[in-house]
Order: structure tokens, then sequence, then C-alpha cells
């Protein structure tokens, strides 16, 4: 098996993450399955993360999760991003792409909002069989906290680094990370984070998990720590996925230092 690609597609491309209620947006949802059909193939082993916007964020916010432990929170909210779940899975297997989904509730375990141990076993063999994993933001049991929000931001680094990833994309809706006057860094590594990391801003919706900001620590993290680079780009085009796909420089590349 090559090794594997890591997508992630945020949030706020497949809802409406400015509503205060779940929203999602269909035919986005319908366009990045269909792109990912015509690239998705057993050569190329994919693992699909998506953001949990509306259907996670707002909830979240209003449970207080990410300051105690809620039970009708914990449940409300694991349900809601769920259901967002399932819209994407059967929106990619109505496309022809052979994708299962992947609670993070059920399989990881964080200690102060940390992963501390995550089962990828499951997912290891699932891209052995030429499936296409989804995983998505979602709440987590936590050995000290009790519970806490698992942002896909955090998922996506851990799951490279378990599954032998050469390359991540974040598809956001944003060229990739921007300076002060909105122009696209092209690149970013861990000795030029410290420089720019006053212009990336959070997210201009409610979003517990940090942001762009949040995003960009977890990846140029990764980067200083391991050969696994990352790019964010544009996801809200159409033929941006399929073009990230096929290796088309675009967006932010960070990786470690030159």
């Amino acid at each position: 098996m090559n090794s594997p690609i890591v997508l992630k597609i945020g949030g706020s491309i497949i809802t409406d993450k400015s509503s205060a209620v779940p929203k999602a947006l269909p035919g986005t949802i319908e366009r990045i399955a269909g792109e990912l059909a015509g690239v998705c193939n057993e050569n190329s082993p994919l693992i699909l993360v998506h953001g949990a916007g509306s259907f996670g964020h707002p909830l979240a916010k209003q449970f207080k999760l990410t300051e105690q432990f809620d039970t009708k929170g914990l449940i409300e909210t694991h349900r809601s991003v769920k259901s967002l779940n399932a819209m994407v899975v059967d929106a990619l297997v109505s496309a022809g792409v052979p994708a299962l989904p992947v609670h993070p509730l059920s399989c990881a375990m964080l200690e102060q909002g940390r992963i501390s141990d995550m089962q990828t076993a499951p997912i290891h063999e699932m891209l052995n069989r030429g499936l296409v994993p989804v995983l998505h933001g979602d709440v987590a049991m936590d050995s000290v906290w009790g519970m806490d929000i698992l942002s896909g931001d955090q998922i996506v680094p851990y799951v490279a680094r378990k599954m032998g990833a050469e390359l991540i994309g974040i598809g956001s809706n944003i060229d990739g990370v921007l300076d002060n006057k909105g122009q696209n860094i092209p690149e970013v590594t861990p000795a030029t984070f410290d420089g720019i990391r006053k212009y990336i801003g959070g997210s201009s919706h409610t979003d517990v998990t940090g942001g762009m900001l949040g995003k960009v620590q977890e990846l140029v993290e990764l980067a200083g720590k391991s050969d696994i680079s990352s790019r964010i780009f544009d996801a809200s085009a159409a033929g941006s996925i399929i073009r990230f796909l096929q290796g088309e420089t675009m967006g932010t590349l960070i990786q470690k230092n030159k």
C-alpha cells in the first residue's frame, strides 16, 4: 500500500458555520463527493476528516463543553456531528467512493484535551481493503476532565503519523495562510511561524477549536517533528480538491525547515 493522503474538509465548507442551528450545505457535500470519486483509487489511499461546523460548535458553546462535563451536552453534540458525518458518508457512497464512518468518540481517549490513545488498527485495515475512512470533529472522553472537544485539526496530524502519511491537505474557505494585507503566504516552516503568527486569526464564526491559528499550530508542530508536509488550500471552488490531489501547487505549504 502506498502512503495515504490525509484530507480534511473544514466545517465552514460543508455547513453554514454562521448558523446557530445545524445547517448542512448538501450541494457542496455532493460536489466534494463527486470530485473525490474521480480521483480515489486503490493506489492512492485516502483518509478523509471533516469539521463539525454548525453541527458541533454552537452546541459545544451552549453546553460549555470546553469548561465542564455535561452529560446532555456530550450526547447531543455527538448525535449532531454524527448526523453530519452520515450525510458526508452517504454522499460519498452514492458517488461511488467506498466510504465508512469512524467516530472519534468511540476510538479516541484524551488527556487534558490532547489525544493520549486512539485505536487506528481498523483504519489501517480499511485502507488495506481499498476503503475510505471518514473521521470528523467530535466530543471524546478525557481521563482528567471527563470529556472535551476533539477537533479534526488534532485528529489529522495524529492519524497522519500513525498511518505513515506523507502529505496532508486542509481544505478551508480561504486560500491558505494570509498575511496582514490578505495575501497568500506560499510557505510556512517552524522557523518562520513566529514571525507570521500575529497575522493569523481565528474563525469569523463560532469556533471552539482555535480557527485558522489552531490549524497552523498543529501542522507546524507536526512539520517540526516529522517529514510530513501539509497544504492549506481553498476547497470552496469547484475542482480544487481534484487539483490538490493531483499535486498542484496551491494555497500554503507547511513543511519542516530547509
